[in-house]
Parts: structure tokens; sequence; C-alpha cells
């Protein structure tokens, strides 16, 4: 695309320019209505309005809207092809990069918080079928009989069976 015009009077097809005027990264460019984005960019002398990931510097390549090299942003839309999109009056376009980010230092890292720790589980009610034992009546045999003379009972022996029956032998 060439920046030049054609004089008004030698233009065989006798076109009316209407000026416009976009905005490009908050700068003012004049171009004339029918040209895309693209075109004001390079009738302003403006080749390169875009940084690919490795700093260098990008603009219009294939000029048909095959490549990705001409991306913009217009208003709130993000990657339009400039070479594809028709300048308007008022456009408001913003350069895009795609260079690699900084590099952050670790202090100055977002720090992810924690994962919360599992709520405990609730125990288990006991079921309705699993009635609560009742409280075992002493047994007889181990029971001391209280002292005749004093009247008090002696303090009880404990023994441990590990029959449960109770069937082993004391």
């Amino acid at each position: 695309m060439s920046p030049r015009r054609v004089r008004a009077e030698s233009d065989a097809v006798g076109r009316q320019d209407r000026p416009l005027r976009i905005t490009v990264d908050g700068e003012p460019v004049d171009g004339i209505a029918g040209q895309t984005i693209a075109g004001v960019l390079l009738a302003a002398d403006r080749l390169a309005w875009r940084r690919g990931r490795s700093g260098a510097p990008r603009g219009v390549f294939c000029g048909i809207g095959i490549c990705f090299d001409c991306l913009v942003t217009v208003g709130d839309e993000r990657d339009v092809r400039a070479c594809r999109r028709r300048a308007r009056d008022g456009d408001v376009v913003t350069t895009q990069t795609r260079e690699p980010a900084p590099h952050v230092p670790r202090e100055t890292e977002p720090k992810l918080l924690p994962e919360p720790e599992p709520e405990p589980e609730p125990e288990p009610e006991p079921s309705p079928e699993a009635s609560p034992e009742p409280e075992a009546s002493p047994d007889p045999e181990t029971v001391p009989e209280p002292d005749r003379e004093t009247g008090r009972s002696p303090a009880p022996v404990d023994r441990v069976t590990s029959d449960p029956s109770g069937t082993e032998e004391r």
C-alpha cells in the first residue's frame, strides 16, 4: 500500500474524498472514508503498530486478512485485523503487543492460598437396631459380704476376664 493518493483532477473514477479521523493510541490520525485501518496507518507513515513475541516490530504483512500481523484493538473489540476493517470516523484504535511478560521476582509473585482442610466426618449415629446395653448388675460372686461387726463393705476386687461369656474360671 502506498501513502500516495490520486489527485482529484486526474482520478478517472471521479472519487469524492470524505475525510475521517481516528484515534490511535491517543493520537489523532486523519484518513479518507473507505480506507482500511491499516491503510490509514500506512498513509500516516506508521509502518509497524505491534510487536511480536521476539520484540520485532509488526505491521501489514499479507494485506488480505490471512496472517495475524496487523492485529489491533478497535474500541472494546480485540484482535481486529487492521487490513480487513474499514476505518470509521471516530474509531478508537489501540495497538497490541505479543511481547512476553517481564519476569516477576519471586518476592512479588502472588502467593497461593493454602487449601482449606477438610472438615472431619461426623460420627455415625447408632442404628436403632443396636440398643444401648443395660447397666450390668453386680455379679453376686464378686461383691463381698459386708462385715458383720462394722457393717462396712470391703473394697471390691476387679477381676478381668477375656471370656465375654463369663464361663472362664476366675
